[in-house]
């Protein structure tokens, strides 16, 4: 892992670099934590955790810090079902001991998320001990916030430190174990998709990061089978998996290498969830079932060839007013700044769709082998995901078909972001994978 830290010039043009002194990953690595607080000449860190993270680690934490004569002042959230809200970041701002000198999280998502915002604000250090394999925002500068109902990334402090002891984190909850594998499963489509927009709009791609990321994805894919029994390769090859994610986001500068459509699927539903109060998973473990999803529509495109005809007269119909007020009516005002990004991006624009279309027809036989060496087989997926209990029916949240064809359409319209949905619309054939969406 310390392999990758530091600066790098690479032949892809950019220097890669990270804010991320140190990760160590392994058992019984806790027990270096003083090790970290001596390097930042550190006198008094401030712990932050929530009460079942604080149960997992933190009362390790406080110990070892204790048994080395370091004093720490703390602050321990309440309430179970902590949401990364405006009232949790003003909870963490106003009870932080400003006589603390380094801020020390203890959990993993939403903790994560909280303590990266606390650092930047209190222009504190961070070392964060993570309590679960569950997600990539470990290595993020960003923190994933609810702010005024609406799902935001707002700047944020990457962590200095990552510490994930294997001891740990193996005892986390099955369901997080089960995120955590999701969110990398993610990958496959995120990779495929970063190669596929370089081809058709010229957007960046970094073969080294890509590299990076996919030898992380295929490590836990080869150790999933042991993630269930909690086997310690396992859970080391999620959690280093999660941290190389978010190093290789920093590294290209963009999410590409670790975000695509299928997290764009999860996206959706927790707008709609914020929105309407209906019902949401973790956050990886949506990912996962967008990545089958987005796994089946590709095995169906690729099967077809580009039809100009076809694609000019779908391009020709499309009424962005009609699809402004349904994409209102279907996400209420998270809608607002979906609608207002288009202002800016015009990917609907008739004018522009012809020459994007020759680029793909031109590049279909490439385009498809990306599909084919990239991305796994259905079945093969789907019984990876069995094998770790992992949902792959929408309709565990409440998506029924007419939900999960919007959610595919709206895909589109997240960020500024070549996708899945976005090549259906300029084929002409989005109608006909929103079918196969039952």
């Amino acid at each position: 892992m310390e392999n990758y830290l530091g600066s790098a010039r690479c032949s892809c043009g950019k220097t890669h670099d990270i804010a991320l002194d140190d990760v160590v990953v392994g058992k019984g690595v806790l027990a270096r934590l003083p090790e970290f607080v001596a390097r930042y000449g550190a006198k008094k860190p401030f712990i932050l955790a929530d009460r079942n993270t604080f149960a997992a680690a933190g009362e390790q934490v406080c110990r070892i810090l204790a048994e080395h004569g370091i004093p720490c002042g703390q602050y321990i959230f309440p309430d179970a079902g902590l949401e990364p809200n405006e009232q949790a970041v003003g909870a963490a701002v106003m009870h932080f001991d400003h006589s603390c000198d380094l801020i020390i999280g203890v959990g993993s998502g939403v903790i994560n998320d909280i303590g990266k915002l606390l650092s930047r604000i209190s222009g504190r250090k961070y070392i964060i001990v993570g309590t679960a394999p569950s997600m990539d925002g470990y290595a993020s500068a960003t923190s994933s916030m609810s702010l005024d109902g609406l799902k935001v990334s707002l700047p944020a402090r990457c962590a200095d430190v990552i510490i994930g002891d294997v001891d740990i984190l193996k005892h986390a909850p099955l369901h997080l174990l089960q995120s955590g594998l999701g969110d990398m499963l993610a990958k496959y489509v995120s990779l495929a998709e970063w190669k596929i927009a370089h081809i058709i709009t010229g957007e960046y791609y970094c073969e080294r990061v890509a590299r990076l990321m996919k030898g992380a994805l295929d490590k836990c894919v080869e150790h999933a089978g042991g993630l269930l029994r909690r086997e310690d390769a396992a859970v080391q090859a999620v959690f280093e998996g999660l941290v190389i994610g978010g190093v290789s986001m920093a590294y290209a500068g963009v999410s590409r290498p670790a975000s695509g459509v299928e997290h764009y699927f999860s996206h959706v539903w927790d707008m709609r969830g914020l929105e309407f109060g209906t019902p949401v998973e973790l956050h990886g473990i949506q990912c996962a079932m967008g990545t089958l999803a987005a796994v089946k529509l590709y095995e169906i495109l690729r099967q077809s060839k580009p039809d100009e005809a076809k694609a000019r007269a779908y391009v020709e119909a499309f009424d962005y007013g009609d699809w402004s007020r349904r994409l209102q009516q279907f996400l209420g005002k998270s809608a607002d700044t979906m609608i207002a990004l288009e202002q800016k991006e015009g990917k609907y624009r008739k004018e522009t769709h012809p020459a994007r279309f020759r680029i793909i027809e031109e590049n279909w036989d490439a385009i498809v082998d990306i599909l084919n060496r990239e991305l796994p087989p259905s079945g093969q997926l789907e019984r990876l995901m069995d094998s770790m209990g992992l949902p792959k029916d929408f309709s565990v949240i409440g998506v029924d078909s007419d939900c999960a064809r919007m959610t595919f359409r709206a895909t589109k319209d997240i960020r500024d972001k070549y996708v899945l949905s976005r090549l259906a619309w300029d084929l002409g054939v989005l109608d006909e994978l929103c079918a196969q969406l039952a």
